[in-house]
């Protein structure tokens, strides 16, 4: 019996997690461009098949998707042992987050999510787990010495704390008696809420606090509806706000 093959088309998107997108506030289009690296591409032309050759493997760091440093990191040609990351249904951690640290020499302090990269598992958490880094170094001028947070994986590394007592505790997610979807302290039953901070992105702290720009489309625009879809073509409305009947018939065509 014949196999069939069914070849499936790449999207580069997938490998961007979800909070990762949501914070940089960025299109989906412009992260693609960003990230992309299109090797060969066959010609737009019915004698071709589609094919495309491109990076489909990428490491994930501190650096976003987006950035120069990300570029550099997945820099064309460049290659790199695969890592393997614990896959998780339930994203659980956010920033604002009150976390204790359960490794390392902060092992029992508390201590504030500030960045979530949801791709390795990890958080990082403001002023623990740090490192010294030399910043600028040259051959004239021996650098600065900096503490830079290193990040935690949040499946052994950090725990989520309860606010109630400020201990240490697994967490549920359960439904509310009005449907809603709230994180559930499993040692007290308590319902751990998501930190209004995490609302944050690079561009605004919250979204009401956000100053429409020069370039940005008014919110009086965007609340009304300027464009109902009709099974018709740009010149079909044309005609028909002009008044314009086609009253033609088009000649007979025929195929050799």
């Amino acid at each position: 019996m014949r196999k069939l093959s069914v070849r499936i088309k790449y999207n580069i998107l997938d490998h961007v997690a979800e909070w990762s997108k949501k914070y940089a506030n960025l299109p989906d289009r412009y992260i693609k461009r960003a990230m992309e690296q299109v090797y060969y591409k066959t010609p737009n032309d019915v004698r071709y098949l589609p094919r495309t050759v491109q990076r489909t493997k990428w490491l994930f760091d501190k650096h976003r998707p987006w950035t120069n440093e990300f570029y550099m990191d997945n820099f064309p040609g460049k290659k790199f042992a695969p890592i393997a990351v614990e896959p998780i249904k339930d994203w659980s951690f956010f920033r604002g987050d009150r976390v204790e640290v359960l490794t390392g020499r902060d092992k029992g302090k508390h201590g504030i999510v500030i960045q979530i990269i949801q791709e390795r598992n990890w958080v990082i958490v403001e002023g623990l787990n740090t490192k010294l880094v030399p910043m600028g170094k040259t051959k004239d001028f021996p650098g600065v010495i900096i503490l830079e947070e290193k990040p935690l994986l949040v499946t052994t590394e950090v725990a989520l704390v309860d606010p109630s007592d400020l201990q240490p505790t697994k967490i549920e997610w359960r439904y509310t008696e009005e449907g809603e979807k709230v994180r559930v302290s499993v040692r007290t039953g308590r319902v751990i809420p998501i930190p209004i901070t995490n609302q944050e992105t690079i561009d605004y702290k919250l979204p009401h606090l956000y100053k429409e720009q020069d370039k940005d489309t008014p919110k009086k625009v965007v609340e009304k509806i300027t464009f109902k879809p009709e099974l018709k073509t740009f010149e079909m409305d044309i005609m028909d706000k002009m008044g314009i009947k086609e009253d033609r018939i088009p000649k007979k065509t025929y195929w050799y």
